[in-house]
């Protein structure tokens, strides 16, 4: 946002939401009801009362035009940013129906709503905060002394791997989940989360399904390239070092060049385990037509700081983290807050997608997926699956199955009623998921996750 006259879908409006339940509560308070004394400035603040249990209503108050994205404050003893007020206050104001009409904020509002501003302007002219130098030295041995773990971790590996392989597969199915586990911990002792989080995959591959022994076969040799990657890094070019280290877990800075263009929203999901919440959202340059990662993270049951709703677009400068083929880049100064936007990222063939794909895998054989638009595909079923075929072609991508549970696929075929649109999506080596859909001519991107 924003300009008054610019407002959110409901759809960017819920992207917000922390969790399901917030998302549920939060489109219950999206009516008239039990608001009071709402309004929105030409600055880009949303405010009002909500009538709750207690005998005073709850004050919310809303700041869309702060760069690093919305800021929410409440009365409500909520820990959850934000709370079910503020996104009901958002999805009524997001409704344009009058609901919160332009107005002068009151003085509760005014005051946190000057004390923000004032604290971003004193950031501003102060600058940045000088760097730490700290002991070069010092790092330069901590470095020295996670290499030779990380190292022990994989030699320790390359055994696991050789005996697995020496009493055959099958054996994998009897020995249970607790091996890889008891694996993965030592690899998180030797300080590589990258191979643990492998290790663990592993686990559950045994007894998932027909073919599980080639998956388990294809993964071991994923496992077993990394660990050698690691073992000859001093050999290799150091574009693909840095992916090993990457794909390792190692920590590295952002060290590219920033660019500034403006950066669209094209897809926001987040993905959960029992430490941790992972936010992935990516951005596409309508300038640049370059694609980008943003990765943010929050402790278990916890929504990730950073929320940029699909179909918002930024002026912001983002730098690139180091690797061969590396897409991951850190979100840097932001010149505006997000709006809307019309513009959508070109689109291509389904055909076109898999060779993507397939040079991707060159510089990082350990891809996943890869970022792309498929331009004038349709959705139809496939057997027991679905896939996307494309509109001018005789060519399809599967979706993949985990795209094909969920309300995300039946929001596609919707959307689609027969008819060619735009997906923007990941494709990988499991198949296509959507994540993101226009509808053909114009109209707004629906996110399908």
């Amino acid at each position: 946002m924003t300009q008054q006259g610019v407002r959110w879908t409901a759809d960017q409006v819920l992207a917000l939401a922390p969790d399901a339940a917030s998302r549920k509560a939060g489109s219950r308070l999206g009516a008239a009801g039990p608001w009071s004394e709402t309004g929105s400035s030409g600055e880009g603040t949303v405010w009002g009362l909500c009538k709750g249990s207690g005998s005073k209503p709850y004050q919310t108050v809303v700041d869309i035009a702060d760069t690093a994205g919305p800021a929410y404050k409440c009365s409500c003893p909520s820990r959850k940013f934000p709370c079910k007020h503020a996104l009901g206050l958002l999805l009524l104001w997001a409704g344009g129906d009058g609901g919160v009409p332009d107005a002068q904020a009151p003085e509760w509002a005014e005051q946190w709503i000057g004390g923000r501003r004032q604290r971003a302007e004193q950031k501003r002219t102060a600058g940045p905060a000088p760097a730490t130098s700290g002991d070069p030295e010092a790092a330069r041995r901590r470095a020295e002394k996670r290499a030779e773990r990380v190292t022990a971790g994989a030699m320790e590996l390359e055994q696991r791997l050789a005996d697995l392989l020496r009493s055959g597969l099958a054996s994998a199915e009897s020995s249970g989940y607790g091996l890889w586990e008891e694996t993965a911990a030592r690899m998180v002792d030797a300080q590589a989360p990258g191979l643990a989080a492998r290790v663990r995959e592993l686990g559950a591959i045994p007894s998932s399904g027909s073919g599980w022994p080639v998956r388990l076969l294809e993964e071991c040799a994923l496992i077993h390239l990394l660990d050698q990657g690691w073992l000859r890094r001093e050999q290799l070019p150091d574009s693909l070092a840095a992916t090993v280290r990457s794909r390792i877990g190692l920590p590295a800075a952002a060290a590219g060049p920033a660019v500034r263009d403006r950066w669209l929203v094209l897809a926001q999901y987040d993905t959960a385990d029992s430490h941790l919440t992972t936010r992935r959202i990516w951005l596409y340059g309508e300038e640049s037509g370059r694609m980008v990662l943003l990765l943010s993270y929050g402790a278990a049951g916890r929504a990730p700081a950073l929320a940029l709703p699909v179909g918002l677009a930024l002026d912001a400068e983002v730098s690139s983290y180091p690797g061969a083929g590396q897409l991951r880049a850190d979100l840097g100064e932001q010149f505006t807050p997000p709006t809307p936007t019309a513009v959508r990222p070109a689109g291509v063939s389904t055909t076109q997608a898999v060779a993507w794909y397939g040079e991707a895998l060159r510089d990082d054989p350990w891809l996943e997926s890869w970022p792309v638009t498929l331009d004038r595909v349709i959705p139809a079923p496939d057997g027991d699956g679905w896939q996307l075929a494309d509109a001018d072609g005789n060519s399809a991508l599967p979706l993949a199955a985990s795209a094909r549970s969920g309300s995300g696929l039946w929001r596609l075929v919707a959307v689609s009623g027969g008819a060619p649109v735009t997906v923007f999506g990941e494709c990988g080596h499991r198949g296509f998921t959507p994540l993101t859909v226009w509808p053909e001519g114009p109209g707004e991107p629906i996110p399908l996750c």
